[in-house]
């Protein structure tokens, strides 16, 4: 079944790159499997290659079988920025948040039934992600003080209609970023809007599945019953780990989670499954029930908790090896674990091949692999004989069926629990040295399986989340206990919620009892400095070698214990080379680079010196400040420059503290570590005194730059022109407060003014030469790149760095007349994502020629 599960996902993966008609791959799949039949008997060997040939085919042909997105143009049509009147049934609805620009917001999942735009209708089914929004408002009352309106209350299978305006999702055009757009697509989701809440009508009728409003009802029921027994952080925590709602959590918290490699304990996963199966299955054993009542009913119970949480893979493929292990072992078959995964998987990627390429997905196969391909093989060799030593201690009939370093393992046990009885009587002696051998072989598998799992993930936490987690052995060797309590208490909780909310209380103790262990760990080591490493993205013959090592551990793991051993070593010195062996920076020596990264209505500049130095000027942010749980820094910038090969930045600059150049700088100087924090006059607002305080903790050395200074960087020559000498900042930020710097290699100039606008250029016109690259200041408004500062600087290139569809209505378009009258070249990071520009001493070169 592994193999089938691998022959599917390679067609589908071939297809993904070399497209065929549908029709080729279903002729070369029917053809494939009428030749296998045919060598079935007199070639089994050629039968079964033929047989997963025709397995690739098919992968291809679902592939290529799906139903296409719908037209981007009628999409566009749509999306055009002006308002549509959306008919539609609400499919999902989240809690409510309280918003960074004020007042409460709420993210809403519809599906659309009727778009009219323009005087046009159309009936169109489209999955819609909304967000609710009520804008603050002067309340009635006498001491004026801001309130709002409550949202409406909307849940499954209500329709609605509303005006909004429509977009399509975008990615941030730079490589190696997050794909939103690929995301939302696997989750039904090919539009987003926003509306204000009043203005949603309610509309009669239902719209939608029985079974969904069931779920969506027992999910609200739940969530309320947990509120109602435990504190709302601790509420918002067992709402995520049992049912796998986590808007509630914050981005600090899961961050935590992350850094210490338990994410895993705060969704829901196949670890809650397999608490639950056990607790049922241990449950009706004690009830005498037969063997096929335990096992239906197992199932039953572990199926209807996965259609509950709707938590995707990890869920499905755990369910899905319940059932296979549960069906083996009824009809008394082995129960092989590799047939279990590779079933599992070939079940969800035959429902829907797309998910090969979710990360959730390689990821949860990945991890059940490495325990079903290599750990449960070690516990054979290991642990599992001493603890099939542990039964029937008192049995020396018993000790004769056993190899000899077992019998006189058992042999040492009675020894010491004869010494033991003098003091506790004989059979508590025992008791005791029995639980005591159980629970040391249960830590010993559980830090097996975390230590297999870390390296064995190395790869894919590299390529995706860039992370190599140093503490995830101890941490976990403590957590999944804790969960193995919580999850039962927890349970039993709820359940007696229903009955007697005060009968619920003694297990609701204990559960909160066991989340305060977890959390208290994480916290603590979470906090801690060393905890772990963030990686570049491996190189391609990195990552093959990872890949190789992975499949010969799992080949190896059942040989002889020499081999055995090196399969694990190999395996283990892979992960560590992905630790300790940087790839090689993607960089051009003996050119200046200057590259605009997309980071929306904000600024974040790569400059690479022609000796490979690196300087970062600002890191972008939100426009809704420090209150926005979306960090420009680790989640657009950072991605970049690891993409990039880069592990460490020479230089970061902040030109000045608006939140769309100072937000994402913070994580930048975690993730990085540069030696150097330049910054200007600035005021003392809170963001800036964090970052300040950030740099000091990470011993990141901070310069004041000033007017007139000049100096070399790494063969640059770097000049700051502004602010002016003697500048004094003000309460609050200005764009006038920006850092000026003008860069020269050669005969070759840049000029990145930040946000300066016409005092500071008219200061920079009186002593400025030319640039052959101009930085567009202030994301091209028109308050900025006066015709006196063209005319002084008489560039070559532009580059803007602008949101799209800014809401500033940048850039501006007589900024872009007289660039064009002048002959500038310009291009833009909202329509061209990331763009860079090569200085070599004697022209620029942009990369590609996407004017």
């Amino acid at each position: 079944m592994l193999a089938a599960a691998l022959a599917f996902s390679s067609g589908a993966l071939f297809a993904t790159y070399t497209w065929r008609p549908p029709l080729w791959w279903l002729t070369a799949t029917v053809v494939l499997l009428a030749s296998a039949a045919w060598c079935a008997r007199s070639r089994p060997r050629a039968a079964r290659a033929l047989a997963l040939t025709a397995l690739a085919a098919l992968g291809a042909l679902r592939l290529e079988g799906k139903n296409p997105r719908p037209d981007r143009a009628r999409l566009e049509g749509w999306t055009d920025g002006r308002e549509s009147l959306v008919t539609a049934r609400v499919t999902r609805s989240f809690a409510p948040r309280e918003s960074a620009w004020g007042g409460a917001r709420q993210r809403l999942e519809v599906e659309t039934e009727r778009i009219e735009s323009e005087g046009a209708a159309e009936e169109v089914r489209l999955g819609v992600r909304l967000t609710l929004y009520e804008p603050r408002r002067r309340g009635d009352d006498e001491d004026g003080e801001e309130d709002s309106a409550a949202l409406p209350s909307l849940e499954y299978g209500e329709r609605i209609r509303f005006p909004a305006r429509l977009r399509l999702p975008r990615n941030f055009g730079n490589p190696g970023n997050f794909d939103y757009r690929g995301y939302l697509a696997r989750e039904g989701i090919v539009l987003l809007g926003s509306v204000r809440a009043d203005r949603i009508e309610l509309l009669p009728g239902f719209a939608g599945s029985r079974w969904e409003a069931w779920r969506s009802r027992a999910r609200r029921s739940l969530n309320q019953r947990m509120h109602a027994l435990w504190p709302e952080r601790e509420a918002s925590l067992m709402a995520a780990m049992l049912v796998g709602e986590r808007t509630e959590l914050g981005r600090d918290l899961r961050l935590d989670f992350q850094r210490t490699g338990t994410y895993h304990i705060l969704v829901v996963s196949g670890l809650n499954l397999g608490i639950l199966a056990w607790l049922v299955f241990w449950t009706m054993r004690r009830l005498r029930a037969s063997e096929l009542a335990t096992s239906v009913i197992t199932l039953l119970v572990v199926s209807a908790y996965a259609y509950l949480t709707d938590a995707g893979p990890p869920v499905l493929r755990a369910t899905l090896m319940l059932a296979v292990y549960l069906g083996a072992r009824w009809l008394y078959r082995e129960r092989a674990p590799l047939n279990a995964v590779g079933a599992a998987a070939l079940v969800l990627l035959v429902a829907d091949p797309q998910s090969l390429f979710d990360p959730s997905f390689q990821l949860t196969f990945l991890a059940v692999l490495a325990i079903a391909g290599i750990a449960l093989p070690v516990v054979e060799r290991t642990s599992l004989p001493y603890r099939r030593a542990l039964a029937q201690l008192d049995s020396t009939e018993y000790d004769a069926r056993l190899a000899p370093r077992l019998a006189q393992f058992r042999l040492d046990l009675r020894l010491l629990a004869s010494r033991l009885a003098r003091f506790a009587g004989e059979r508590l002696a025992r008791w005791t040295l029995v639980l005591g051998g159980r629970m040391a072989l249960g830590l010993f598998d559980v830090l097996l399986l975390a230590a297999v799992m870390q390296v064995a993930l190395a790869l894919p936490m590299a390529i995706y989340f860039h992370r190599a987690v140093l503490v995830a052995l101890p941490a976990n060797a403590v957590i999944v206990p804790l969960t193995g309590v919580l999850m039962p208490a927890a349970i039993a909780a709820m359940a007696l919620s229903y009955v007697w909310l005060p009968l619920a209380r003694l297990p609701a103790m204990t559960a909160d009892w066991a989340l305060k262990g977890i959390t208290g760990v994480v916290a603590w080591m979470g906090a801690a400095r060393g905890t772990e490493v963030r990686l570049p993205t491996p190189e391609p013959e990195m990552m093959l070698l990872a890949a190789a090592s992975f499949a010969l551990a799992m080949l190896a793991v059942r040989r002889r214990a020499v081999v055995a051993a090196a399969g694990l070593t190999a395996l283990a010195a892979s992960a560590l080379a992905l630790v300790v062996v940087p790839p090689e920076p993607q960089i051009r020596h003996g050119a200046l680079e200057v590259t605009l990264l997309d980071v929306g209505q904000g600024d974040a500049i790569l400059v690479v010196t022609p000796e490979g130095r690196t300087l970062l000027v600002d890191a972008g942010g939100s426009l809704g400040g420090e209150n926005s749980d979306f960090d420009f820094g680790e989640d657009v910038v950072s991605p970049y420059l690891w993409r990039r090969g880069l592990a460490r930045l020479d230089a970061v600059a902040l030109t000045h503290a608006h939140a769309d150049h100072i937000g994402g700088l913070a994580s930048v100087l975690a993730n990085f570590r540069p030696r150097e924090l330049w910054l200007g006059p600035n005021p003392p607002i809170a963001a800036l005194e964090r970052l300040q305080a950030r740099a000091r903790s990470l011993g990141v050395r901070m310069v004041e730059r000033r007017e007139g200074e000049r100096f070399t960087f790494g063969g640059t020559e770097i000049e700051v022109m502004a602010p002016p000498f003697g500048w004094k900042a003000g309460e609050r930020p200005r764009n006038n407060d920006s850092l000026a710097l003008y860069l020269r290699f050669g005969e070759t100039a840049v000029l990145l003014p930040g946000d300066a606008e016409r005092r500071i250029e008219r200061h920079l016109v009186e002593h400025l030469p030319r640039a052959d690259l101009l930085k567009v200041a202030h994301h091209g408004s028109a308050t900025s790149t006066t015709p006196e500062l063209l005319a002084a600087v008489q560039p070559h290139y532009a580059a803007i760095s602008v949101g799209f569809r800014s809401p500033f209505g940048h850039p501006k378009p007589e900024v872009l007349e007289r660039l064009a009258s002048r002959g500038v070249r310009t291009y833009r990071t909202d329509m061209h994502g990331a763009v860079t520009f090569y200085l070599d001493g004697r022209m620029v070169t942009p990369e590609g020629d996407r004017r």
